[in-house]
């Protein structure tokens, strides 16, 4: 899996896109900054999900943060693997670690999203903080 083949999101979600479909996970940094995962929580298959708007959350030993959905549309699949191992979003978190598939209702809202580079600027101009 290629990071760098991703769209992303100033709150630290990816979204790749295959046709219509779109596989949406945590980022290093958000993984990174949370800390070890002890608990996911994702939304139920045919959910709806809104671009910007919290689509589940992760929860680690430092802190609960929601993820917000990338794209929206309608929720295809879940990585139930996630409710027993949460700690693969962290190990693998643009791999075995996705979180949800959203059959994108507007493949378009991807444009609005930062690539790789973009992303990875916009990181290192977080500094430590």
């Amino acid at each position: 899996m290629n990071p760098n083949d991703l769209y992303y999101t100033e709150s630290h979600q990816w979204v790749r896109v295959e046709g219509n479909l779109g596989t949406i996970g945590i980022t290093d940094y958000a993984q990174g900054q949370l800390g070890d995962l002890v608990y996911v929580e994702l939304p139920k298959i045919g959910d709806s999900v809104e671009k910007g708007q919290p689509l589940g959350s992760v929860e680690s030993v430092k802190a609960v943060a929601d993820v917000n959905s990338p794209v929206s549309g309608k929720v295809a699949e879940t990585n139930s693997a996630l409710e027993d191992t949460p700690e693969q979003a962290n190990q693998d978190c643009y791999g075995a670690g996705w979180m949800v598939k959203v059959e994108m209702s507007d493949p378009s809202e991807v444009n609005s999203l930062l690539k790789a580079d973009a992303y990875g600027k916009f990181v290192e101009s977080l500094g430590s903080k």
